[in-house]
């Protein structure tokens, strides 16, 4: 039986030319404001010569690289007023106005668990978008399979991934469900800074619309009553989490 779907996790990328990561310290965070003082972190910073990395005890994550800066948060069972990555990923670029920003993505990441029973059938890719063949008997395991489907929308193109997954729970159970990786991809084309500055905000205040869009899309799309997911077992899955590379 299909378990609502459900979004993970929210993850804002902002694209900039280039820029030194070690400017993202936990110090610069809290003294500048960006993230408030009383948040703890998780587990200690990481500093290197290409990339830096804090995260916070409330499961947001925040880090710089050269050509980027990646805010994500765990969002799972969070109502949109208590979701704090999308003020932070606005309040860092407000702050941090020396670097050339190019542009931003919205990513979100969502889980659709499934029961036990439905185990023993062929996984949900296979049952619902590939055609059968003898391209499929190769190998001494069954092949596994991942998909990417692309939309195009008003004002965005929607990057939809859709893979086989492990949901691993704290008490260990360990249940099949299948991933969905949304990409939002919209252009800024303003070449002032300060115009680019505000439509990169513009897009991040699109987050909750986003969302809505792509349960809208997987719940009516995939998970309608017709279908029910069917997956190959993969590598265990922790969930909430922010993975961040």
């Amino acid at each position: 039986m299909i378990q609502n779907f459900q979004v993970q996790e929210l993850l804002i990328a902002i694209a900039v030319r280039q820029q030194n990561p070690s400017i993202l310290t936990a110090d610069f965070l809290k003294y500048t404001g960006i993230v408030p003082s009383n948040w703890e972190l998780a587990r200690p910073p990481v500093l290197t010569n290409t990339a830096a990395q804090v995260v916070y005890q409330n499961g947001v994550s925040i880090v710089a690289e050269v050509n980027r800066v990646i805010f994500a948060e765990a969002i799972a069972n969070k109502e949109a007023s208590d979701v704090q990555i999308a003020a932070i990923a606005q309040k860092y670029i407000e702050t941090v106005k020396q670097v050339n920003y190019q542009g931003v993505g919205i990513n979100l990441r969502g889980i659709a668990p499934y029961e036990s029973e439905n185990l023993s059938a062929r996984n949900y890719t296979f049952s619902k978008f590939l055609q059968p063949g003898a391209w499929q008997d190769f190998g001494s395991t069954p092949v596994e399979a991942s998909m990417r489907l692309v939309y195009t929308l008003n004002e965005t193109q929607l990057y939809l991934d859709i893979n086989e997954a492990q949901l691993q729970y704290p008490d260990q159970t360990i249940k099949p469900a299948v991933l969905f990786s949304a990409n939002f991809s919209r252009e800024i084309t303003q070449e002032e800074p300060t115009a680019r500055l505000a439509a990169i905000s513009a897009v991040i205040d699109k987050w909750q619309t986003d969302v809505e869009t792509l349960k809208e899309l997987v719940n009516s799309k995939f998970l309608n009553n017709e279908t029910y997911i069917k997956v190959a077992t993969t590598e265990p899955l922790q969930f909430p989490s922010a993975v961040m590379q």
